[in-house]
């Protein structure tokens, strides 16, 4: 199951229906299948705070995912920074609606095990965005 959360922030206006079913899809197209995941929207403040005590990194972020998934099962929390989504998604003139449904599926791809810390990982992960994101319209 899919649940959407919100810490502390207001909770953004997405059809929640037609997000969980691209998400649930994007996770079929990669031979997983959904078990209980959390998105958590909060500020920058706490995913500071997160970033700080689970990953000993002192910069802010995007998103943070925790995967708690085994084999083809997606399952763990991703918790999503409004504050720095809308700020990239001035910095690369999109929507921020579209920057956040960016981030949303980026999450959903590291559960189901794509990782971007090397340059060509970080490239292939873009192109599963892109592709997913084609998969909503």
């Amino acid at each position: 199951m899919i649940h959407f959360h919100n810490d502390q922030v207001d909770m953004p206006a997405l059809n929640v229906a037609t997000v969980k079913g691209w998400m649930q899809r994007v996770m079929l197209a990669h031979g997983k299948r959904e078990g209980v995941i959390n998105v958590i929207f909060c500020s920058d403040e706490r995913i500071l705070s997160i970033n700080q005590t689970f990953l000993q990194h002192d910069y802010y972020t995007d998103i943070i995912t925790f995967d708690s998934g085994a084999g083809e099962v997606v399952a763990g929390d991703i918790f999503i920074s409004q504050d720095t989504v809308a700020s990239n998604a001035n910095q690369l003139a999109v929507s921020p609606d579209a920057e956040l449904l960016r981030v949303i599926i980026h999450g959903i791809l590291h559960l189901c095990g794509y990782p971007d810390k090397q340059p060509d990982e970080a490239a292939k992960m873009r192109s599963l965005e892109d592709e997913a994101l084609a998969m909503l319209l």
